[in-house]
């Protein structure tokens, strides 16, 4: 809660406080027919003028500057206008419920739309402050990345974020590359690979010669995107502004009519009795219900929505998750789990020298030292293998001798005497077990018995069980079409859609391809439709930030996506898209349902208060009582049940 919350917040507290005295003191003033009525009178009046002046001046002194740079007729006037009418007709409570009731409308409002964002730049920490430059003579001093010129050699040691683009030209090492592709595999990166800034130098020292400018890297440049893709997206203009623009001039307009000309007509020229009438027309005419009740439905689905895990930044997206017709999901963390999972075991019929069982205990025998997290994925499945088969789940270490690690590439152990390779394809190629590195998707992990090739084990991210069932229920809401962006290779992205039931797949994206790939998706919805994205990853915040929705994973989800997305699921279940849709969409309905009923009920009464039959009691009625009903209606949106079931 910032400042101004606070202050609004403390303002409705002592604004109802002295309302609340000032309706008792009435009362009061009612029972005694002495002398003290007079002083009771006196008081209470006083305490209605302190209650209404606490809530109603912030409001009085945005409409005279709004006034002053030529925005008349908005919100601000017409409550200023109506409740000043009010007390002009000694409807003292009924000007300050108004004023009061439209501030905590204001307070709640204040609180979901305008939730203040930390800068993107603090979040996304994947721009380094400082670059260790490689002189001629050897020496290595640290500069600022901005210092450092194309050609120039960095030095980037273990641990380290690499600060700038370039090619490695020594060493080698593994790279943590997720914060840019979202890719949960370790990539390797030896001499005269091209390797990106913002990725993590896991084990060795390289040496990089630098391609780009700090200003022209790709963490630059995704910090970039995400600026300007905020920028495009235009804010949603709040439905009373919109309303008021037309309704107000209208209701002034005609109040005036009604003070000035009908009096005219009127035979007996009865000013008092018509400019009670114009006043009586303000009261009605003032939007209580609509101020009130419409953004209370939105609250309320809000409320409602952050009990089932979605939690949404502003009923604005609300309404615009209602319009959603396609659906977009980043993979990694958002459909599968992010973590790493033995899914294939796929021993070499050829060679013939090991079964699945054995090729998975030669792999987690070597791997037994290593905390890499596909090592430990492979030796939670041998032990998860020994467990089902009622096997003792210990390894027998002193089978192994010999351990040698080659970096970047994997293992070279003797098991049982026997020199077994473990690794990637290259480490395969290193020893001659290869003569070429096969196509394969990132994560696999072949093996090798005294230079004969024995099989490989497929690493990959485990799907969760509730995607499936989340883009089943998206298609039964009418989402006509549904996409997957991801880092990951062809292979694996293309096996993912297929099981979850995605329509359209694309792979091998970094942040500026999903970026570009969402421009053209927002090219084939329809105008008054929109389009949502789901994601949890750094790499997925200027896509979050340039679709008309932009959703994030909160659970296993990166600062930066929450920041910059408009809604958070919480529970990381994709399911809850479609939860939120649904949710949405009853939102809207109910809204509307206020709008006709307030207006409808409204315009009946102000007809009425021309002729002279509605009197002040009906335009509280008009006002409060529709009010009243408009909220009743609302409160249905506290039913999170018919959310799921609807």
């Amino acid at each position: 809660m910032n400042e101004n919350q606070k202050k609004m917040l403390g303002n409705i507290i002592i604004s109802a406080v002295l309302f609340i005295a000032a309706l008792i003191m009435k009362k009061m003033s009612y029972i005694y027919k002495d002398g003290e009525l007079h002083i009771l009178t006196g008081f209470y009046m006083a305490l209605f003028a302190a209650s209404y002046i606490v809530v109603g001046f912030p409001v009085l002194k945005k409409a005279f500057y709004n006034i002053r740079k030529g925005r008349v007729f908005d919100e601000n006037f017409l409550m200023g206008v109506a409740t000043i009418g009010a007390f002009g007709l000694r409807e003292f409570a009924e000007g300050v419920a108004v004023m009061l009731f439209y501030t905590v409308g204001e307070f709640f409002q204040s609180m979901a739309v305008n939730k203040s964002r930390k800068a993107i730049n603090e979040l996304m920490d994947i721009r380094p402050d400082s670059a260790n430059l490689k002189s001629d003579d050897g020496s290595v001093r640290t500069v600022d990345p901005y210092d450092v010129n194309i050609g120039d050699i960095i030095v980037v040691k273990p641990g380290e974020r690499i600060p700038l683009d370039g090619q490695v030209i020594k060493g080698e090492s593994m790279l943590d590359t997720s914060a840019l592709t979202g890719e949960p595999v370790l990539r390797r990166a030896s001499s005269g690979d091209n390797v990106l800034s913002g990725s993590i130098n896991t084990d060795g020292v390289i040496d990089i010669e630098v391609t780009k400018e700090f200003s022209d890297s790709t963490a630059s440049r995704i910090l970039d995107m995400v600026e300007n893709a905020a920028s495009k997206k235009s804010a949603s203009e709040n439905f009373i502004t919109k309303f008021a623009v037309v309704y107000t001039p209208l209701v002034v307009g005609a109040a005036l009519i009604i003070a000035i000309l009908f009096p005219l007509f009127d035979p007996g020229h009865n000013f008092l009795l018509w400019l009670s009438r114009a006043l009586t027309f303000l009261v009605v005419s003032c939007p209580c219900a609509l101020v009130i009740s419409i953004p209370l439905s939105f609250f309320g689905g809000v409320g409602a929505s952050s009990r089932l895990g979605v939690l949404v930044k502003g009923s604005n997206y609300l309404e615009a998750l209602a319009k959603t017709e396609i659906a977009v999901f980043d993979k990694t963390g958002t459909l599968t789990e992010g973590v790493f999972e033995v899914t294939e075991i796929i021993p070499d019929e050829k060679s013939g020298i090991l079964d699945e069982k054995g090729l998975l205990e030669t792999a987690a025998y070597a791997e037994y030292y290593s905390s890499h997290p596909i090592a430990l994925s492979i030796k939670k499945a041998y032990i998860r293998y020994r467990h089902e088969n009622g096997l003792d789940e210990s390894i027998d270490e002193t089978r192994l001798s010999d351990i040698k690690e080659i970096s970047g590439r994997g293992l070279n152990v003797k098991l049982d005497k026997k020199n077994v390779l473990v690794g990637n394809a290259g480490l395969m190629k290193k020893y001659s077990i290869f003569e070429k590195e096969p196509d394969t998707q990132p994560g696999t992990v072949y093996v090798a018995v005294d230079g004969q090739y024995g099989g490989c084990i497929v690493i990959s991210d485990r799907i969760k069980k509730d995607s499936p069932y989340a883009v089943s229920e998206l298609k039964k809401l009418g989402i006509k079409h549904t996409v997957m962006l991801t880092g990951d290779g062809i292979n694996t992205a293309k096996s993912v859609g297929e099981e979850i039931g995605i329509d359209e797949v694309h792979a091998g994206l970094l942040p500026g391809d999903k970026l570009d790939r969402l421009e053209e998706l927002l090219e084939k919805k329809q105008k008054d439709k929109n389009l949502v994205f789901v994601g949890d990853g750094i790499n997925d915040a200027p896509v979050l930030a340039r679709a008309d929705i932009g959703i994030a994973m909160g659970g296993l989800g990166s600062d930066a996506a929450i920041e910059a997305a408009d809604i958070v699921i919480m529970t990381d279940e994709p399911s809850k898209l479609a939860v939120g849709i649904r949710l949405a969409r009853r939102t809207i309905k109910i809204a509307n349902q206020n709008i006709v009923m307030a207006l409808g009920i409204k315009i009946l009464v102000l007809i009425l208060a021309v002729f002279g039959i509605a009197n002040m009691w009906w335009a509280v009625f008009a006002d409060v009582g529709v009010t009243v009903l408009a909220i009743f209606n609302s409160m249905r949106n506290l039913n999170i049940k018919s959310y799921c079931q609807d």
